[in-house]
């Protein structure tokens, strides 16, 4: 009896602490936040309503995020940065144009990235961790988030950013 109400208490904890990995919760509307690009010209989640946006939280240091932006690149912005219905932005937590600028020379990444160099804009949505991607349907509602690096998780979130685009 006390084995099976220690594995619940351990099991109710484990819960309690993924929950809390994200300040916010899938069918949630994505907190507002304004960015600027590297010319200056301010970018608002708000304006994107109507478009599916995924949004990429990075950092120029971190393995996984570097073996995730490539597939980023390829199966991702090659594929749909045309379309007008889709929008992705990729933001270096705590990393600057002097950090960004050379990642972007020596990686070739043309997709849109943003410095959080206070951490504003991930903070919206957790404490720590990444690389993390946040997928949000046209009504602006959170539709998948992931934590980490996995090639076959990444493959579920271009499968759905495909069925979203469908829709």
């Amino acid at each position: 009896m006390k084995k099976g109400l220690l594995l619940i208490c351990l099991c109710l904890a484990l819960g309690v602490a993924s929950a809390q990995e994200w300040k916010v919760g899938l069918q949630q509307l994505v907190p507002s936040f304004v960015l600027k690009n590297k010319q200056g010209q301010t970018v608002s989640i708000d304006s994107l309503r109507g478009k599916v946006v995924l949004i990429n939280f990075f950092a120029t240091w971190c393995p996984p995020c570097r073996a995730e932006l490539p597939r980023l690149q390829a199966e991702v912005w090659d594929k749909w940065s045309k379309r007008d219905d889709f929008y992705v932005m990729v933001l270096a937590r705590e990393e600057g144009w002097d950090k960004l600028d050379p990642f972007i020379a020596n990686t070739g990444y043309t997709f849109p990235i943003f410095p959080d160099l206070k951490r504003e804009v991930f903070s919206l949505f957790a404490e720590s961790q990444i690389p993390r991607n946040v997928l949000i349907d046209q009504e602006g509602k959170i539709i998948y988030q992931s934590i980490g690096y996995e090639a076959a998780e990444f493959t579920g979130l271009v499968k759905l950013i495909e069925k979203t685009l469908a829709k």
